[in-house]
């Protein structure tokens, strides 16, 4: 178990402590063999927080089937250091100067460091999943980029357009997010030798976890506060982002809100405090937290056409876990 692990999500991660035990030797390994500032750089980056969510779900995945986790060890690694990649070049483009309460790369090193370090990331995540020798898993894993990339250029072309629509925002974080949560619980099954329903109900799993997850995230960034999410309150606001919990606001009160007016003028006039105060008392954060309660359900479902067995009740905890999500 990592330092920083909410301590409620500690049943999520027994049954594979052992492979993530690997997972962080493989991590750090990495680090150690960077060359000279990119050591220290590789080290702050793999050492940054996280619950490692990602990497327990492909490994939890693999334990309906799987006699030797070796290969889902290796993907495992693979599908965290694609999220850290992810993350360093998400902070990048949006100037973030936090992540998970400590200083961004871009912050410490410069934005041209950080784009090559995020570009590093990715290669080693790539060497990775080509050492499971298994095509489906490398073209899964290729097209999973592909989709984190898109959701980023998706939501890049669209800061601070307030016409979004809700089809518009889920299409984003199932590509930004969803899309390595459902690859991780894929790729974890497929290379434990599970059958074509197995493969698709944990396909279908991790999508469904990710969209929760995503859309907690998001309401926490207009609940929380900054020790919690580790980051300013009303981030994506003040970066031109409609979010769920927004786009509800913006279609419950068409004509009067403030989100149009703060991202033609900024937030010169208070408008980010009363776009926040309007969404925490109209019951819009209850609305959002009743489509993640929806998608954790789907989760919990998918589940139910598996064996029973070790990781079949941490992955339904762990669908729990979302949706009590508070950091």
């Amino acid at each position: 178990m990592r330092e920083g692990t909410d301590p409620t999500a500690l049943s999520i991660y027994l049954p594979v402590v052992n492979e993530l035990g690997q997972v962080e030797e493989h991590l750090h390994r990495i680090a150690k063999e960077g060359v000279g500032d990119l050591a220290g750089m590789l080290e702050y980056v793999v050492g940054t927080g996280g619950k490692r969510v990602r990497p327990a779900i492909t490994l939890l995945a693999s334990r309906f089937y799987a006699k030797d986790y070796t290969l889902p060890v290796i993907m495992a690694t693979a599908v965290e250091l694609l999220h850290v990649a992810t993350l360093i070049h998400d902070d990048t483009v949006d100037n973030s100067s936090l992540r998970r309460g400590k200083a961004t790369v871009g912050s410490l090193w410069g934005r041209n460091a950080a784009v090559l370090l995020g570009d590093y990331v990715f290669a080693t995540s790539a060497t990775f999943v080509c050492d499971t020798e298994n095509v489906r898993a490398i073209r899964r894993f290729s097209e999973t980029i592909m989709d984190l990339s898109s959701g980023e250029l998706l939501e890049y072309c669209n800061t601070y357009n307030w016409q979004q629509r809700e089809e518009d925002y889920c299409d984003r974080i199932y590509r930004k997010t969803a899309s390595l949560f459902s690859t991780a619980a894929e790729t974890g099954a497929l290379l434990s030798g599970a059958p074509e329903p197995a493969v698709q109900a944990l396909k279908d799993y991790g999508r469904h976890i990710g969209m929760a997850f995503q859309i907690v995230d998001d309401i926490l960034d207009v609940l929380g506060s900054t020790d919690e999410i580790g980051k300013p309150v009303g981030h994506d606001l003040l970066q031109g982002v409609l979010t769920l919990p927004t786009i509800r606001l913006i279609e419950r009160y068409p004509d009067d809100n403030p989100v149009r007016a703060l991202f033609q003028e900024g937030n010169t006039n208070g408008y980010l405090d009363a776009a926040l105060e309007m969404i925490r008392n109209s019951g819009i954060v209850e609305e959002c937290y009743g489509v993640v309660r929806d998608y954790c359900i789907k989760a919990s479902q998918d589940l139910e056409t598996l064996e029973d067995g070790p990781a079949r009740k941490p992955l339904a905890d762990l669908a729990s876990y979302v949706m009590e999500r508070t950091r």
